[in-house]
């Protein structure tokens, strides 16, 4: 029993010998800069642990010198000091350290709860936690609007600890390296700001790549490059910028949703990366986690993953349950799932909040859509395509969509009036020309008809369904087969795939009599249909077949 007193005492006396030395190496080191100094303090704190893994100073000494020499980030640092606080809770230095490091990390909250814990248990010696405890508030509010009471808390703290400092003058080491390090970080940010305030961005850009290596501060200063390269349009630059920083810092939230925005934006192959950053920043500002899932939901439908977006959508509306936009983007998770009866609810609802009438126009196009594509019930998608252009009149897309299903209906007169409203809204519009030159030959208003796919081809030569029902109708209104084919062979150049176009250019050389030409557009015909479906093929062949009929 004797003998193992006798080596315990020994071991603590070794770790204690160590830490000294380890304190010795890294004051020498903090003087000189040599690394041998920095390899006797980490082995010698190391050293100090092992033999006796309850000293607290080992761990937050060791953070401390580690992440000054860049060694470890912030977040292994505090876990460091976490572990120190578990051997000895009423260690006031661990939880100096771990405000410190909470302080570099940007949580200013995390911060003050352990500067203040650090003062309660110091008592007369507080002068350090107490300074750094104002300085954190000074940092804090230097990012935001300051209350009254949060200046007062400054200048008590400030006041209180400038007047202990007698009590607690060895301390004053951190103290000096944390206000050197805020003012240098301080005077590089102001001295890029007036850079970039003249547009000296090259110079800006250099300036904040000198002060990362001199401060350690990559989060801080490498953000700031995102931010110029996002300026210049650089955005490979702009990514291998903000990574950097979210390396050092993945903590920091601003840079990691700038990160995520800027992939999201101009880097779609970068999916899944996005949708780790979005799911990191749900952890690090869970108060915006509405605007986050509603991101997350239009990454998941990239990848269509309808399962996932419907329930990060339905997540968004947890959290603000009128807001229409996320109505919108559920209804739509909900339509490309096949769940059309949630589709229409949720549309319905988002038309119904209508923040604003362009958009609600669009919303209830969307839903008209869905009535008469889906259900082919147009009635009702008249219905809210009519809803929509009263919202927003100027809105030709909802004009032509109601031009379509007034033609489905066989309501042509009124479908002609949808698309010539459309045209006046929009007269450069071809496609709105083409669809009122098809109602119109429908009507038997074969000059207007005319007119109106002359004029679409005028906008577009390279309309290929105008081309066609031009010629349909030189073929079947006008009997001019010779007139006709050219438009037939113009929209098969635009469009190799065109299975009417190949049928109809049969037909025309039919009526002119080249039966070797018309079977061959037939047989081509014939062949298409078989992957496009847009023919019955008893049609085509029934043609075929009587080219060669006695």
């Amino acid at each position: 029993m004797l003998e193992q007193l006798s080596a315990s005492k020994d071991e603590m006396e070794l770790a204690l010998e160590n830490l000294e030395n380890a304190r010795k190496a890294h004051q020498r080191y903090i003087m000189k800069q040599q690394e041998e100094d920095f390899k006797e303090a980490i082995e010698n704190y190391v050293s100090a642990s092992m033999h006796n893994p309850e000293l607290p100073e080992a761990y937050y000494r060791l953070a401390f010198l580690m992440w000054e020499k860049g060694e470890i980030d912030v977040n292994t640092a505090i876990e460091q000091c976490d572990t120190a606080l578990q051997f000895s809770p009423k260690c006031a230095n661990a939880c100096i350290y771990k405000g410190y490091f909470n302080k570099l990390a940007d949580n200013y909250e995390a911060a003050e709860v352990e500067f203040k814990k650090a003062i309660n248990l110091a008592g007369f010696k507080s002068a350090r936690p107490r300074m750094m405890l104002a300085l954190s508030i000074l940092k804090r509010l230097s990012a935001k609007k300051a209350s009254f009471k949060d200046l007062l808390s400054f200048l008590y703290y400030f006041i209180s600890g400038s007047v202990m400092l007698s009590y607690d003058i060895p301390s004053l080491k951190i103290l000096t390296h944390s206000m050197k390090d805020d003012i240098s970080v301080i005077g590089y940010e102001k001295a890029g700001n007036f850079l970039e305030k003249f547009k000296m961005l090259k110079a800006a850009k250099s300036l904040y790549e000198i002060a990362a290596k001199k401060t350690g501060h990559k989060d801080i200063f490498y953000t700031k490059i995102g931010d110029i390269c996002v300026k210049t349009k650089d955005n490979v630059k702009a990514y291998e910028a903000f990574k950097t920083s979210y390396d050092a810092n993945p903590k920091n939230d601003i840079n990691l949703m700038k990160l995520a925005s800027l992939t999201q934006t101009y880097f779609p192959e970068m999916v899944d990366d996005t949708i780790d950053y979005y799911t990191e920043l749900l952890a690090l500002k869970p108060e915006k986690s509405g605007i986050i899932y509603y991101e997350l939901g239009h990454l998941y439908l990239k990848k269509e993953d309808k399962i996932n977006s419907v329930s990060a959508f339905k997540l968004a509306l947890e959290q603000e349950k009128t807001n229409p936009f996320y109505h919108n983007s559920l209804a739509f998770a909900y339509l490309k799932a096949e769940l059309y009866e949630d589709a229409i609810n949720h549309y319905n609802m988002a038309i119904s909040i209508n923040p604003d009438n362009e958009w609600t126009s669009m919303v209830c196009h969307a839903l008209g859509s869905l009535y008469a594509e889906i259900y082919g019930n147009f009635e009702l998608a008249i219905e809210k395509y009519h809803i929509g252009i009263d919202a927003d009149p100027k809105n030709y897309a909802i004009k032509l969509s109601l031009g379509d299903a007034l033609m489905a209906k066989g309501d042509v007169e009124n479908a002609i009036r949808a698309y010539c409203d459309a045209i006046s809204c929009e007269p450069d519009n071809f496609r709105a020309y083409s669809k009122a030159g098809l109602a119109l030959w429908e009507n038997d208003m074969i000059e207007e008809a005319m007119v109106a796919l002359h004029k679409s081809i005028d906008l577009n030569p390279n309309f290929d369904i105008a081309q066609n029902n031009l010629g349909v109708i030189y073929l079947d209104g006008l009997g001019c087969a010779s007139d006709a084919l050219p438009f037939f062979v113009r929209a098969l150049e635009i469009n190799p795939s065109y299975t009417l176009a190949y049928f109809n250019a049969g037909r025309a050389n039919e009526m002119l009599g080249d039966k070797t030409q018309a079977a061959q557009y037939y047989q081509m015909a014939l062949d298409m249909n078989s992957l496009t479906e847009d023919l019955p093929p008893s049609d085509i062949t029934e043609r075929l077949h009587s080219l060669f009929e006695l």
